[in-house]
């Protein structure tokens, strides 16, 4: 991955590392069976519980400590497990979204730049008279754009490690809490894979290794190995969990010998290559599947305009227009797969990159969208590419903090930019960065990013968990938008339109969804009104809120 929120052109690696602007917020993250049962039940021995829990957390919290240990976090909830105890078998998975407010109020749940709120329920808002004098939000039902096809991350080769080496039930606590939809979970609906290693991976490898100096035309070398120890056991979990989740795969790299400079890092794919790449990607995806594994949609190559990664490989939108039409899509036609194409899955700043793809019918035909990052350029892009081709799709990928940001800044720029500003510009997802690692940034390849955060650290020697920004900036939407809803119009008066981005959906059980950022540098008050009705609501600076009924 590139590491910088907005360089004018593709950046070197030293300058995203040096310029990485974002920071963790730690929170414990309940890890035994017993603290599930804590969330899912209302005992007055699991309240009262909860409750002391919570003051704990309070009190480190005033300490300067944003983690508790596991082990205190087990003696709060020891109790519960013995209140609970005719809990003994698996539940189903709890997919449904949190409950709206009653019919005449809005539901809010807040996070705070201080992180004094963090995805925290507010009090419910009244229908009423609007207040006179500040801003108002209107929300019309009527007006539709694209539907949403899910929220999440990237489980990197690295998040499946340090998963997979959790003790089973924190393993299993922390894969409900995040693919679980509730009021107390995430509801992550949406990950992006490596076909191979990423930059997050222990180390570089394809799925065709061969000796140096020979190649595999055949493809008889090939193999996901590699996979079977870490990430093929996490996703069978989480798919145990959320069999409807989506799948995207991408590569970093094509095997060693399939380039022109037999490296890992940089080079391009020799055209001879072309045939036995595409049929690479078939093989892929038929292994997975094999496994369990339903790989719902391919983009052809992560970051192409970056040779600097390890591993990475670059690829002109000539070269992956060539690839896809001649090559890729009639390889799965041919196999009978109906995986998504995405194309590009790289910055902002270059959308005449995917424009000359789609621009070409031929290609066009085997494609389904774009894909970007935002490490450059404007999110405005994205609906430069949408309105030139309207008919294909649009989703964001990826989007990395760094450990030596600030969680206020992160916060801010990330819900501006992506929860509000992708779909805003017509995508159809919104994808952070790295979905887990441990406490040193790791694992990471040798060159690869060691400053970018996760979504959650999970910490080597005890395994207790520590959400990040990320957590909270996906959770605002995947906790409550399912797959399947469509964005709907939202508005906000002149005077405040730069200063309370918002974004708003209608899901298919027909509750609405607003996301509002406080961007400004004062509190706001203002007027959210839907359908005639209207709520009033307040913002610190730098804080966001969605809003349900």
């Amino acid at each position: 991955m590139t590491r910088r929120p907005r360089p004018t052109a593709p950046p070197s690696r030293a300058a995203r590392v040096a310029l990485s602007t974002s920071r963790a917020e730690r929170v414990a993250l309940p890890t035994s069976r017993a603290e599930r049962v804590a969330l899912s039940t209302a005992s007055r021995a699991e309240l009262l519980a909860l409750s002391m829990s919570s003051r704990a957390e309070r009190v480190a919290r005033s300490r300067g400590i944003r983690t508790l240990g596991v082990v205190a976090l087990r003696a709060l909830t020891g109790a519960l497990a013995v209140a609970s105890c005719t809990d003994r078998e698996p539940r189903a998975p709890d997919l449904r979204p949190p409950a709206a407010a009653a019919a005449d109020t809005v539901a809010v749940w807040m996070t705070t730049g201080d992180g004094s709120a963090l995805l925290a329920k507010q009090p419910a808002l009244v229908f009423d008279t609007p207040v006179a004098g500040v801003p108002t939000i209107t929300v019309d039902g009527a007006t539709t754009y694209q539907a949403m096809d899910g929220f999440g991350y990237t489980l990197t080769g690295g998040s499946a490690l340090v998963i997979n080496r959790m003790p089973p039930a924190a393993r299993d606590a922390l894969l409900r809490e995040l693919f679980t939809r509730s009021s107390t979970s995430l509801g992550v609906s949406y990950l992006r894979l490596s076909i191979g290693a990423s930059d997050l991976s222990s180390a570089p490898f394809t799925y065709d290794e061969v000796p140096a100096g020979q190649t595999d035309p055949a493809l008889a070398a090939f193999s996901i190995d590699a996979e079977r120890a870490d990430l093929i056991p996490v996703l069978r979990q989480i798919l145990a969990i959320d069999p409807s989740i989506t799948l995207l795969a991408t590569p970093w790299t094509a095997p060693r010998w399939m380039k022109d400079n037999a490296s890992y890092v940089g080079g391009s794919l020799l055209p001879a290559n072309y045939p036995a790449y595409a049929r690479y990607f078939v093989k892929y995806l038929q292994a997975m599947k094999a496994e369990g594994i339903t790989i719902a949609a391919i983009a052809v190559q992560n970051e192409p305009l970056n040779p600097d990664n390890n591993p990475s490989m670059t690829m002109t939108a000539a070269a992956q227009a060539e690839f896809i039409k001649h090559h890729l899509g009639p390889a799965l036609r041919a196999a009978g797969l109906t995986t998504k194409i995405f194309l590009y899955d790289h910055n902002a700043d270059h959308p005449e990159y995917p424009l000359a793809i789609l621009n070409d019918p031929a290609a066009k035909a085997f494609v389904d969208g774009s894909a970007f990052h935002l490490y450059g350029g404007s999110i405005d892009a994205l609906s430069t590419v949408h309105d030139a081709h309207p008919d294909r799709n649009i989703y964001f990928t990826e989007q990395y903090t760094a450990s030596n940001g600030s969680f206020a800044g992160d916060l801010r720029w990330h819900v501006r930019n992506l929860a509000v500003g992708a779909p805003g510009n017509w995508s159809r997802t919104v994808l952070e960065w790295n979905l887990a690692n441990d406490e040193t940034f790791g694992p990471h390849t040798a060159g690869g990013c060691g400053t970018c955060l996760g979504a959650v650290t999970i910490h080597s020697s005890s395994s207790a968990v520590t959400r990040n920004v990320a957590y909270y900036v996906i959770g605002h939407l995947s906790r409550f938008v399912e797959p399947g809803s469509v964005r709907i119009a939202s508005a906000v008066s002149d005077d405040a339109r730069a200063t309370l981005p918002n974004v708003a959906f209608r899901t298919p059980s027909n509750r609405h969804v607003l996301v509002v950022l406080n961007d400004g540098e004062t509190t706001q008050t203002f007027n959210v009104a839907f359908g005639g009705r209207s709520v009033t609501h307040t913002l610190g600076t730098g804080s966001v809120a969605t809003y349900v009924w």
